[in-house]
């Protein structure tokens, strides 16, 4: 049974999704919704957060939330947007800030004996993010939190169990933000931290047992963590009847389709490998530019599928390895940034005529959610800890047209990084490497000859969503030693750089 415990209403604040992290990060369980939208069981919820938003309280396009059904009667906090609303629509006062509010500062007075600032000293770092602030508190607000530039940091309503706070508590320049909500949430407002890995795999094989009885499932592998996982959850709760469908469209990694289809046959899935490379590069010939090139990549992954699919006699349901990151962009609040955050990696949906239900078992889950869920199962921590991997594969990587021969040297290429990141104990510190083939050619000399021959680029990021990124500074001697290997044993290369641009601008694919 799901255990619904703390609702978030989302005003399109870029942080709502770190709200929920840091939440789930106290084993409680949580879910957000679009402040005009919702979820129908909202009364069974525990405790309501009001998250932030780029709009202002005081503009034209003010976002009015009903908190008739919670206010007064659940406990209640607002973070910045949510603070202010409360403030200026209920006898307090929101203005244009004098000073930029907006990044690190410490709390310069706390009131004393509050549970809600239990265990935080003054001086404690908060992050602010805002271009208004609360001049006059709400009717009935007592001031609980002040910084130098900001009085009203903090504060609650007298007779409610309503709080609302100015600055940010789920990212982690707030050094004490967890112990805040850990305080509201826990000693406040009485929730149980009951929300682990076990108690997630427990009650979805149940649900999944439940939605689906005796009929027979199809899944889509991509050799990645959530797929695999998602796979690992269904076998759980339908064993044989569980059809996994692993395509090779010859733009995975170095011998990666065999090797990881033998560890999946090792896991005990029921699991059909299907080489599919030609039919791939010949709907890639001649494909240039990125978006055609996801299309077609797309359209044959589909026709494959389908075809494999038909085979198995009377399938009802397809899974997926949706995560949540996924289902909230799909509903976000029209106009905020999470709207316009898009996933473009993902390979497409899959077309109207399979006329299939649909099992999506991860998609109340975080990445980092996926990867202890799948360690609570015993999955193996190597394939648990695989950096992600575009559903296009390498062919979003090779800047140009895609031929075999292509693939072939930038699979090698890739193999000597990923290998040399392992070897060098560099892989675990990294969120994300690949290497690009760009469409430059440049000149060199081997032995006594000069080569006119391929460039590559190499790029490691650091990141937690894949939302922002920063480049990794790799040791000097790990580069050094990787692009010597590179040129001396991949025929058609003759030049390696390093990519050191972070996300934004840069995306972390170059396609």
């Amino acid at each position: 049974m799901q255990q619904h415990n703390v609702l978030i209403l989302d005003f399109g604040s870029q942080y709502t999704q770190l709200i929920a992290r840091r939440v789930r990060e106290l084993n409680i369980y949580c879910e957000i919704h679009p402040y005009n939208n919702p979820p129908k069981n909202a009364s069974e919820f525990k405790a309501i957060i009001l998250s932030g938003s780029p709009n202002s309280v005081r503009g034209e396009n003010v976002l009015h939330p009903d908190l008739s059904e919670f206010r007064g009667k659940k406990p209640l906090l607002a973070v910045c947007y949510g603070a202010q609303y409360l403030a200026h629509f209920s006898g307090g006062k929101v203005a244009p800030s004098n000073t930029r509010e907006y990044g690190r500062a410490n709390l310069s007075f706390i009131k004393n004996n509050e549970t809600f600032f239990e265990n935080i000293s003054k001086g404690s770092q908060v992050w602010m993010s805002h271009s208004d602030t609360i001049k006059e508190l709400p009717e009935n607000g007592v001031l609980l939190a002040s910084t130098n530039d900001v009085e009203n940091a903090a504060y609650k309503i007298e007779g409610e169990e309503t709080y609302g706070i100015q600055f940010h508590p789920e990212v982690y320049h707030s050094t004490d933000g967890k112990q805040l909500l850990e305080n509201f949430l826990v000693k406040i407002a009485g929730v149980a931290q009951t929300w682990t890995a076990d108690s997630f795999v427990e009650s979805t094989v149940e649900a999944i047992q439940k939605q689906v009885g005796n009929d027979k499932v199809v899944l889509g592998l991509s050799g990645g963590v959530d797929s695999t996982v998602a796979a690992v959850l269904l076998h759980k709760a339908i064993g044989k009847n569980l059809y996994c469908i692993f395509v090779n469209n010859g733009l995975l990694r170095k011998n990666e389709f065999d090797s990881v289809l033998a560890q999946y046959e090792g896991m005990g899935l029921n699991v059909k490998g299907v080489d599919a490379s030609e039919r791939f590069l010949t709907a890639l010939a001649g494909l240039v530019d990125p978006e055609k090139k996801r299309k077609a990549i797309g359209n044959a992954f589909i026709e494959v599928f389908d075809d494999e699919a038909h085979q198995i006699k009377d399938v009802k349901w397809l899974a997926q390895g949706t995560i949540y990151p996924d289902v909230i962009e799909s509903v976000s609040v029209n106009g905020g940034p999470s709207a316009t955050i898009k996933s473009h990696h993902n390979v497409g949906g899959l077309p109207d005529f399979m006329k299939l239900k649909i099992v999506e078992p991860l998609k109340m889950i975080f990445k980092d959610e996926v990867r202890r869920v799948g360690a609570s199962m015993g999955l193996d921590p190597e394939l648990l800890g695989r950096h992600p991997f575009p559903g296009p594969g390498l062919a979003i990587r090779i800047l140009s047209d895609i031929t075999a021969e292509k693939v072939r040297i930038l699979q090698e290429v890739d193999a000597i990084f990923i290998n040399g990141l392992k070897e060098d104990g560099l892989y675990n510190s990294v969120w994300q490497a690949g290497a690009m083939l760009l469409p430059v050619n440049s000149v060199g000399v081997m032995g006594d000859e000069r080569t006119y021959e391929k460039v590559v680029a190499l790029r490691a990021v650091e990141s937690t969503d894949g939302m922002t990124a920063d480049w990794v500074n790799l040791p000097y001697e790990f580069l050094q030693k990787t692009s010597n290997k590179i040129i001396n044993q991949v025929k058609g290369v003759n030049r390696v750089v390093y990519d050191i641009s972070s996300k934004p601008p840069a995306t972390i694919e170059w396609e």
